[in-house]
């Protein structure tokens, strides 16, 4: 009985290398899937502590008389907080000064900001960022403050804000860089933003080899 335990010893050991191996093989194909960059509009409310990301969209958010929107088109890999924030202070006194408040009417501060250059999609230049005032009905949403200050804007079919004052022309939300995508410059071996095809080969090689070893090592212990 005692010596059941140690039987089972060389095989685990077997294991636990093939599992290490596995994890070395696979983990960076796994990061690569992440490594993507989106392009798009990022949408931003300006309060006494700068800028704070917006998780609603625009057509659901209706901002309060002295609100400040803020827009800032972006590539980022997954946006949020850490996406690049408007560059222009959100100061709706200086920004609406010169717009006198009207009846039925509200006042919102816009901040866009195009981006760099290195944002921007090929053949296409960011223009200056710019500070706007709007002067909308008390029940317009963040989408039509943005409408009456900066038009023409584009949509895609699902609601996802693409252009803002016609910028950029083109795409919508694209995935720039990262494996499988056209601009990664990846090999045909990989596709999808999944692992590299010779990284899976050569795993399989090892797990071959793992089991090859645990079968022996259960062999020698059972003579």
């Amino acid at each position: 009985m005692t010596g059941r335990p140690h039987r089972t010893a060389a095989p685990a050991a077997a294991v636990a290398v093939l599992l290490g191996l596995l994890a070395a093989l696979l983990g960076p194909a796994a990061g690569s899937a992440h490594a993507a960059e989106y392009r798009y509009w990022s949408f931003w409310k300006g309060g006494p502590d700068g800028w704070s990301y917006q998780q609603a969209g625009p057509t659901g958010t209706v901002p309060a008389d002295g609100a400040v929107d803020g827009w800032r088109f972006v590539l980022s890999p997954d946006g949020g907080q850490d996406a690049p924030r408007p560059s222009a202070a959100a100061d709706f006194g200086a920004i609406c000064a010169a717009t006198a408040p009207s009846g039925g009417h509200k006042r919102v501060a816009v901040v866009l900001d195009f981006g760099t250059a290195k944002d921007a999609p090929n053949g296409e230049q960011p223009a200056a960022a710019r500070s706007l005032c709007a002067s909308v009905p008390t029940a317009a949403n963040s989408a039509e403050v943005l409408a009456a200050v900066a038009p023409p804007l584009r949509y895609d079919s699902g609601g996802l804000l693409c252009a803002i004052a016609g910028y950029p022309k083109a795409g919508c939300g694209e995935a720039v860089g990262g494996a499988g995508s056209a601009a990664s410059g990846g090999s045909a071996g990989r596709g999808d933003g999944g692992p590299d095809l010779g990284l899976i080969a050569g795993a399989g090689a090892v797990v071959l080899l793992g089991a090859g070893a645990v079968w022996q090592a259960r062999r020698r212990r059972t003579r």
